[in-house]
């Protein structure tokens, strides 16, 4: 473990950043409990020349928690059902940044 992995991990073991989720592969795979950085920002979409407030999901995960993730996998986050629409990894390999739809 890496001083970028430390880091990771400590972040989501915080009550106050990290919360509990449980992933699912391809959305029914076998639930895989861990902990993850949720952010729920705002982004402005255009629609036929009107722009919308549009609500949106990006988790950030430690690869070392889940090694590979795509398109179609599932998060649970309390009430929250959140389904993968985009994974990439950051610069250093630690994290996740995945795109969610509600």
């Amino acid at each position: 473990m890496n001083a970028f992995d430390a880091a990771m991990a400590a972040l989501a073991a915080d009550p106050n950043l990290g919360t509990d989720a449980v992933y699912r592969a391809g959305g029914t795979g076998a639930p895989v409990a861990l902990r993850v950085l949720r952010a729920s920002p705002d982004r402005v979409a255009d629609a036929f020349g009107t722009g919308i407030l549009q609500a949106t999901d990006i988790l950030s995960v430690a690869v070392a928690a889940l090694p590979g993730l795509a398109a179609g996998d599932s998060f649970a986050l309390g009430p929250d059902l959140l389904t993968v629409t985009h994974a990439e990894r950051d610069a250093s390999g630690t994290a996740w940044r995945v795109l969610c739809q509600r």
